[in-house]
């Protein structure tokens, strides 16, 4: 394979000259960072899993006001919470020191913060007017309709599998790319059911299976740092990688200065997969918060988004004491290797590695 002049379908779908996905880190990336990525020759990506209709709009446009190029914003298709006002209420007696040592009472309760994809009809007509280039889904996907919908739209569809089972449901509905999912990847896993067998299968075997047994392009994720990784992923029959951890550090990235200092800490070689901050296993750096939940049940913790609402009220508590180890510190298992500066500075030696 001639790397210096690599082209193939998922690329030329996408409109972009790199085999390189910056992943859509809600609450990470921004519309400066998807616009560098993009300017670079890469698919720049914003996450509006956290935030509403009216804001993804103002994310979108502030990322084509920076860059002309293609665009991937990322939907949650997670189940709608289902509140359990005594696991809520246990849940909160259980950080309620936590808080206390910050000087602050807990909440009173919970509820969802976020709203899911599958019942949010304004985000649906929000992309369907604004168009992204690409729509990619985690958690799951969104009924057959709407997956028309947003294709006779024009739109790119992605969708994320972290098993062979999920990926050929993804093709069947008609994605038009899987995203294999390793078990190295930082932030929250992407499977359809939280309450499932997690078979916790690694970037390379899931990429190799995947690409092997689907017809559709498959990108790699999970523990991508550098430009001799995404060769490797390539090799094995990756049509592109997406980097999430690799990005955080950038200097367009919302990560604050707690989270970048955790990431150049010995807490960067012992990251953590829990459910104790968002109610969804997730892979986060090992911190206050991971570390005080580390006992507890997965029945004891509130579902998805609910839990997520103790958390962040803890951590801003915490933050505003001066302690950053309450954070919802998202990482892979790549994040020893990751390195400072711009997200062009960073793309450009993602491609020299590539290329080399």
């Amino acid at each position: 394979m001639i790397f210096s002049s690599y082209r193939n379908e998922l690329l030329d779908l996408l409109r972009i000259r790199l085999p390189i996905i910056q992943a859509p880190m809600a609450g990470v990336s921004t519309p400066e960072m998807a616009a560098a990525v993009t300017d670079a020759g890469g698919l720049g990506s914003l996450g509006l899993g956290a935030t509403d209709a009216a804001a993804g709009r103002a994310l979108i446009r502030a990322a084509r006001q920076r860059a002309t190029g293609s665009l991937n914003v990322n939907v949650f298709c997670h189940a709608p919470a289902r509140p359990d006002a005594a696991i809520e209420a246990a849940w909160i007696e259980r950080l309620r020191p936590e808080f206390e040592r910050c000087g602050v009472q807990p909440p009173r309760q919970l509820r969802a913060i976020y709203q899911s994809f599958l019942e949010d009809e304004a985000m649906l007509g929000m992309l369907l007017e604004e168009k992204p280039t690409v729509v990619s889904f985690h958690f799951g996907m969104p009924p057959r309709e709407t997956l028309r919908a947003l294709l006779d739209a024009g739109i790119v569809l992605l969708g994320s599998a972290t098993t062979l089972e999920n990926a050929l449901a993804l093709e069947q509905a008609g994605i038009q790319a899987v995203i294999a999912q390793g078990f190295e990847a930082g932030g929250h896993r992407g499977l359809f059911d939280v309450n499932d067998r997690d078979d916790q299968m690694g970037t390379l075997p899931l990429t190799r299976l995947l690409a092997m047994r689907l017809t559709v392009p498959v990108i790699a994720a999970g523990g991508i740092m550098d430009g001799h990784q995404i060769r490797a992923a390539l090799a094995l029959g990756a049509s592109a990688a997406q980097l999430g951890t690799a990005f955080i550090a950038c200097t367009e990235s919302q990560a604050d200065a707690g989270y970048r200092a955790a990431l150049r800490s010995d807490a960067a070689y012992h990251t953590v997969m829990t459910r104790v901050i968002s109610g969804r296993p997730a892979r986060v750096l090992s911190n206050r918060f991971t570390q005080l939940a580390a006992s507890a049940t997965a029945q004891q913790v509130p579902c998805y988004p609910i839990a997520y609402d103790a958390a962040k009220a803890l951590h801003g508590a915490a933050k505003a004491a001066g302690e950053h180890g309450y954070g919802p510190q998202w990482a892979g298992q790549g994040a020893p290797l990751i390195r400072e500066g711009s997200a062009a500075d960073l793309m450009n030696a993602l491609a020299a590695e590539l290329f080399d």
